[in-house]
Order: structure tokens, then sequence, then C-alpha cells
């Protein structure tokens, strides 16, 4: 049976989906869910108060909902695929007003950690509304829209600092979850509106053993990655972490191999065009989230240091704002390019954009338009970058698995991001100055980050280059179930 989408018109006479109106919910979806990844930021310092616990402890509000995410998004990929996309969708909104309430509501650790975990599980909402676009939408408006969708991470990321510091600043920090908790109520009554429930489905049994098998190789990798400084990158803690993570992996890996319907197929994975995307959303979601660790503590370090701006949260938060908008009007630029030249060239393009905005920051850092500029050219690098990569994926997989093949690339990009984060406070920490009894940040260590991130968008480009030249399939020529894709045919 083919695996071309079925439109619900085609199958008693319902109205078609209005494109405009789909895109439109999808991505807002995927900003509300992205938002509460840098929901907490402004008011990280102020958890032990706020919430009567040592600052170690408190550091869990933002490592749960990591953790959290990276389980979530394979499994709620997969469960799309299976039961409906739209479906798994709702639940993922579902989760994410409760765990917002929560979080509203508490004022102890242990709630705050709850909610932000059921946040952190809503993590599937964005690489589930690319799989939904693909099912839905006319292929001359799929490249823009998965483009818009996928750009959506960073949007809300880049959109959530300065409204997250401008709600902290003037109000009670509850008010931060009670907006996401509206924000994914919104959604989710717009998703009913107007988003259909694709006929596209595997069926089939899940798979329990592989998704409990993934979430303990990828919990105990995260968990490594993000506390590793903390506890000490040499602790038996750290080490026996990543010891069990390689193990776990290894295992899931060779399950997943001899099970007749696994969580992830490793086979599909394995073909060329969708194994080098994924090593290259890796270096990608590196690239990026160094960004988001550089500029606002130079923003925000006092003048006096010499290289530090000395302004506020807010304003650090509207210096990034620009690079959100910047990925939004990127992403038909993008999908343009991947028409022209196809998404592999846009790839590369993407990353050698955001290597010159790193870059430029190393030598243009000492006035705050400086940041503006740096932060709207990396922005449009990502764009370019996130909007490729759906693109590449659904070019070499089946319509039946695409949410489950989106999801695993979006957590290929989270594994980045994690990385980036533990590297950088690696470097930030030992290349410090004194400053009043303090040790602060140096600018060199800030001229590292900046050079390992321009290095990092080098490598995605580098590693890009591998990837099959071909036309979309996803796009144009939508792969059919059990077809060998065009990337796998080519690679042979």
């Amino acid at each position: 049976m083919s695996d071309a989408p079925t439109r619900p018109a085609e199958a008693g006479g319902a109205a078609p989906p209005k494109p405009n109106a789909v895109v439109a919910v999808l991505a807002f979806a995927g900003i509300a869910a992205a938002l509460t990844q840098t929901l907490v930021i402004p008011i990280i310092p102020e958890l032990p108060k706020l919430l009567d616990a040592p600052a170690s402890d408190t550091a869990w509000a933002v490592t749960a909902t990591l953790l959290a995410a990276a389980v979530a998004t394979p499994v709620m990929g997969r469960l799309g695929d299976m039961y409906g996309k739209r479906k798994m969708l709702l639940v993922s909104v579902v989760l994410l007003v409760i765990g917002s309430v929560v979080c509203a509501l508490s004022g102890t650790l242990v709630p705050m950690i709850v909610g932000r975990v059921l946040q952190g599980l809503a993590a599937g909402v964005i690489p589930l509304g690319i799989s939904i676009m693909r099912d839905e939408l006319p292929a001359e408006r799929l490249g823009s829209a998965t483009a818009l969708m996928s750009a959506s991470l960073g949007v809300g990321g880049a959109l959530g600092l300065p409204t997250a510091a401008l709600i902290a600043d003037n109000f009670d920090w509850h008010a931060l979850f009670w907006a996401a908790a509206c924000m994914g109520a919104v959604a989710f009554v717009c998703v009913l509106m107007f988003v259909p429930e694709s006929r596209v489905r595997t069926g089939g049994r899940f798979d329990l053993v592989g998704a409990a098998g993934l979430a303990t190789g990828l919990v105990c990798l995260l968990l490594a990655i993000s506390k590793g400084a903390d506890w000490g990158w040499g602790s038996g803690t750290t080490v026996g972490l990543f010891v069990a993570a390689v193990v776990a992996l290894l295992t899931w890996g060779w399950y997943e191999l001899r099970t007749d319907q696994p969580l992830v197929d490793l086979r599909t994975t394995a073909r060329r065009q969708v194994l080098v995307t994924n090593l290259a959303s890796i270096a990608v979601g590196f690239a990026m989230f160094a960004m988001s660790l550089v500029i606002p503590q130079l923003l925000q370090l006092p003048a006096q240091t010499g290289y530090g701006l000395g302004k506020s949260m807010l304003v650090a938060g509207l210096v990034m704002a620009p690079s959100g908008l910047v990925m939004m009007a990127t992403a038909p630029v993008s999908a343009a390019v991947s028409r022209a030249k196809g998404p592999k060239a846009t790839l590369v393009i993407g990353a050698l954009i955001v290597a010159s905005g790193y870059s430029l920051n190393i030598v243009l850092m000492s006035e705050v338009w400086h940041f503006i500029i740096v932060s709207c050219v990396i922005g449009a690098g990502i764009g370019f970058t996130y909007g490729s990569m759906p693109a590449l994926i659904m070019g070499a997989v089946p319509a039946s698995e695409t949410a489950a093949a989106n999801s695993l690339n979006t957590l290929m990009r989270s594994i980045g991001t994690s990385s980036a984060s533990a590297i950088a406070g690696v470097l930030l920490a030992q290349m410090t100055t004194d400053f009043g009894g303090v040790a602060l940040p140096s600018e060199n260590g800030f001229k590292a980050v900046l050079a390992v991130g321009a290095g990092a968008a080098l490598l995605a480009a580098a590693v890009a280059s591998f990837i099959p030249r071909q036309r979309v399939a996803g796009v144009d020529e939508p792969v059919a179930e059990g077809a060998a894709a065009p990337a796998e045919a080519g690679a042979k």
C-alpha cells in the first residue's frame, strides 16, 4: 500500500485543510513549546531564594526539562506515526499546559521540577508539526512551511528571553508559567479547530523495551554532559554515567535491529542522507546554542570589566529577539534555495553564514548594535540550516516514518545544544579574570567559545558536503512505504 498522504477530503468528503491556518497554528504551537526552554533563564539566580533550596538543587529546574525533552521527542514521534500525529500533538500541548500550571502553583522545589518535566515532555510538538505538514499541505507550500516550523525552535528561544525578562521584572515570577499555560491552551484550541488528523499511519505495536532502553541511554548521556562540570569530569559519577550511556545505547541498538517493530528503524537512519544530516544536526545545534550562552553574558557583565556592557536581562533579551524574527523571515528564502539548488546546498550555506556570524562577533563585541548585527547574521544562518534539515530527512524516509525520523533529527540538535552548554561552561570556568575578588569569565574565554561555535558551524558544513545530491523526495515525490529512499539508492 502506498504511503503517499491521503487527505481527509479524500475520505468522507470532509472539507480540505486550509494551508495558511494549518501553518500558522502549527508554528504558534512550536513557538509555545520552544518558549519553555528559555522561560526560567531570567529567574535562575533567584530560584534558590524563591524555592528555598540550594542552587545545586534548583539547577534541576533546567536539567529536568532537558532530560524529559530528550526522552519524549523520539517516543512522541513514533506514537504519532502509529496512532495519529495530531492526536500526539494535542497530548504534547496538554502536557505543556499541565506542566505550566503546576509550576505556576508551586512554591517549593519538588512541584517545580515535576512541572518542568511535564513541560519538557511537550518537546515533540515541532517534529510532529513538521510531519503533519508533510501529510496535509500541497507540495508547493511544504518547503517554506516546514522551514518555518523547524525554525520555530530557535524563534521561540529568541523571543522567549525578552518576554520572560519583561514578565519577571514587572510581575510575580509565577506569571511566567501562567503565560506559558495560556499560550498552550490557545494552541490546543487552535489545533482542534484548524489542524486535521492525518490518515497516514504505521499501526503495529509500540516498542516499550526500545523506549526504555533509549530513555536510559539518553538520560545517562545528557545527565553526564549537563552536570559533568558540577560533579567533575573525572568523577566516578560522571564517568560512570558516560559508560552506562555507551552500554545502554549499544544494547538498545542491538535490540532495535532484531525486533520486528522497533521504536527507531536504525536501517532507515543508517541511510546516507539521514545519517549525515543527523550528524550535521549535532554540530548545528552546538553552533546555535553558543550564541545564547555568550551574548547575554557579555551584555550583562559590568562595564568596569572593560568588555562587559552592564545591561539588564531585559536589554539582553531585546538584543537577541531580532534573531528570532530573522529566522522566521529566512524560512521562505531557505525553501526557495532548496527548490533551486537542493536542501543540501541550503544546509551548507546556512552553516557558513553561522560561522561568519561567530567570526564577526570575535571582532565586534564592544557595542550593543554589534551584538544585534551578529545575532541577526547567526539567526539567518540558523533559519537556513533548520529549514533544510526536515526536507533532507523527509526526502529519505517513507511518509509513515516521518514523525519518528524528524523527532530523531530534533533530538540530535538537542544533543548538540547540551554539548555546547557543557563545553562553553568548561571554557568560561577555566578562562577567568579577577573582578573585585570575584572570578568572572574573561574576554578571551568568550572569544574562545565564539571560535568553537564558528568551528562547529564549519564542521556542520563539511559534514553536510557528504550528503548525496538529489531532489527532495519528501516534497516533490513522497517516498512510498517499503520503497528504497533515493538517498539509499544513490549511496550504493
